[in-house]
């Protein structure tokens, strides 16, 4: 199998390249500025595009050292993509390529800069939907329960994050970029920002209000240190904490609460959207609490809710016990 592709690759890897970066470069200067894609969906296009300018330049498809985007054509993608598959690339790091392949080409087509889309009548390989996993309530208040019995400066701002990630269905950028000044005490309001630097807020319950209060009022005036700003959420060396830092924090109380299944930051956003939905929450207004564009993108929960609704009916209904 390949080794994971997502270490940031250096767009002027070799020679062969020269000529064909300047519209990488030209494409990523439009999906950051135009369309306001994140840091990491530009690291993956920027990857992707990358190894595709590669590949086509080691196939000697134009005169040495000079191959150009112009030169390549819907054969030749084909056969890029045979590639992939024979070098163990799994069918969704294909798709993924094939999508950063079609948005560039259609931009360069709409730039001018070529005539033709290589990637017409491509097919992108099967891809299955992942099932979102979710915690229970039970693991989320076993989790809250370790954080809030360690007594430290560190437990206290623990505690508080993991309270307002819950409250909220942040997304872990959204949680560690939040300001002192992006919560609202008085309405019970958190301001994020969140992908596409849309802004929005959320409600947050009163026991995340307290937890958040009480890391202000004690934890965080010990860890500020020179240049910490007016971050919410600081470390110990007082700079703003991490998505890693945040991840190691959460893998760790939820080894302490014995979870044992793989946690990440985006398991409590998951649990948030699941519960809500299991509460009795409309779609559309987790859709708004999660900052989701597009309805589709929060529909993929309904499945769990209504997992839930027929677990509900079986243990329920007299017929079906």
């Amino acid at each position: 199998m390949v080794q994971n592709d997502t270490i940031s690759i250096n767009i002027n890897l070799n020679i062969k390249v020269v000529g064909m970066d300047h519209g990488i470069e030209k494409f990523l200067d439009y999906m950051t500025v135009e369309r306001g894609v994140s840091n990491n969906t530009l690291g993956a296009y920027r990857n992707d595009l990358c190894q595709l300018a590669t590949y086509f330049s080691d196939e000697n498809m134009g005169t040495y050292g000079h191959t150009k985007w112009t030169d390549i054509t819907v054969n030749n993608f084909s056969n890029y993509i045979l590639n992939l598959h024979e070098r163990g690339y799994s069918n969704t790091t294909r798709a993924r390529k094939i999508a950063s392949a079609r948005s560039f080409f259609r931009f360069m087509i709409e730039e001018g800069f070529v005539k033709n889309d290589p990637t017409e009548d491509i097919n992108s390989p099967r891809v299955g939907r992942s099932i979102p996993k979710a915690l229970s309530i039970e693991e989320i208040n076993n989790l809250i329960k370790v954080a809030a019995n360690q007594d430290s400066l560190e437990s206290s701002r623990n505690l508080a994050m993991l309270d307002l990630i819950y409250a909220s269905g942040l997304r872990v950028s959204e949680l560690t970029g939040i300001d002192i000044s992006d919560i609202d005490f008085e309405s019970g309001f958190v301001r994020c920002l969140g992908k596409g630097s849309k802004e929005r807020l959320v409600p947050i319950h009163p026991g995340a209000i307290q937890s958040l209060k009480k890391y202000l009022d004690n934890a965080r005036p010990e860890l500020v240190k020179p240049g910490s700003g007016r971050a919410l959420f600081l470390n110990r060396f007082g700079h703003r904490i991490t998505r890693q830092g945040f991840w190691l924090i959460l893998r760790a109380i939820a080894k302490k609460a014995g979870i044992n299944k793989n946690i990440s930051p985006h398991t409590l956003r998951h649990s948030f959207a699941t519960h809500l939905l299991h509460g009795g929450a409309p779609l559309r207004h987790v859709q708004e609490l999660l900052g989701h564009s597009s309805i589709t993108t929060t529909q993929i929960y309904t499945h769990l809710t209504n997992e839930h609704v027929r677990s509900e009916y079986m243990k329920s209904h007299p017929r079906a016990l």
